[in-house]
């Protein structure tokens, strides 16, 4: 009895002591999770500068949030974030669909480039796409999520292309706001909410964003973009 209390205490300490890093580090877990799995998803680089978590209240704050560009772009990055937060239902953790009652990001910068054939955000959305699978799988991918609000505002959003030479286009982008992403379905995987909220920047850029008129101009103006006067800059730019 005496080695079966003392192997008890170990035990217990053991467990204690899991769960002291666990809660000591699930920042870091959380955020390495971010950077691994949102990598697979859009097959660019997903990097994460910090997480903070405060389990009690379900908030948390990302920081210095990027997401690089898939082969074969140009540009440094697709979206980069400061920092965004997001606020969870505490209650709903346990349970097989998660509430979150807010995601907001602001001041995000965007870069639209255009490739050979299609945009950055093109294949990134076809990518989390291809990851996520046929929608009649996605009942079997674990937990799932409802969306209550997302909100994404004071946008810095630039446009590149080949015949840009390197150079890039400020456009004006106007907030994006989604409520209830998921509610419908009785919540969404993770992957789907990634694609989502893709098309719905995507469907914003297409519409602030004609390529063909920006390859119109740089044509009149005899040169590329990276050699244009300031005036025929000035110009192409006035068409956003």
């Amino acid at each position: 009895m005496k080695k079966i209390g003392i192997a008890l205490f170990i035990f217990i300490a053991i467990v204690a002591g899991a769960l002291f890093w666990l809660r000591n580090n699930l920042d870091g877990l959380v955020r390495d999770a971010i950077a691994k799995y949102g990598s697979e998803m859009t097959q660019a680089k997903v990097s994460v500068g910090s997480v903070k978590i405060d389990a009690v209240n379900g908030e948390g704050v990302i920081s210095d949030f990027v997401v690089g560009n898939p082969n074969g772009f140009n540009t440094p990055y697709a979206l980069r974030v400061k920092e965004f937060t997001v606020a969870l239902d505490p209650a709903s953790i346990t349970g097989d669909v998660i509430t979150v009652k807010k995601i907001a990001i602001i001041a995000p910068e965007v870069i639209y480039e255009k490739g050979d054939s299609k945009t950055n955000f093109d294949v990134i959305q076809k990518n989390i796409a291809d990851y996520v699978g046929p929608s009649d799988n996605a009942s079997s991918q674990g937990k799932k999520l409802i969306v209550e609000e997302f909100k994404m505002r004071d946008s810095k959003a630039q446009a590149a292309a080949p015949f840009m030479n390197g150079e890039t286009v400020a456009v004006d982008l106007p907030p994006l706001t989604m409520r209830n992403i998921g509610k419908a379905e009785g919540g969404i995987t993770p992957g789907e909410l990634g694609q989502r909220i893709a098309g719905a920047m995507k469907k914003q850029l297409t519409k602030a964003v004609s390529f063909d008129k920006l390859g119109k101009a740089a044509q009149q103006a005899g040169e590329t973009i990276g050699k244009a006067a300031g005036g025929a800059a000035d110009k192409i730019k006035s068409l956003f």
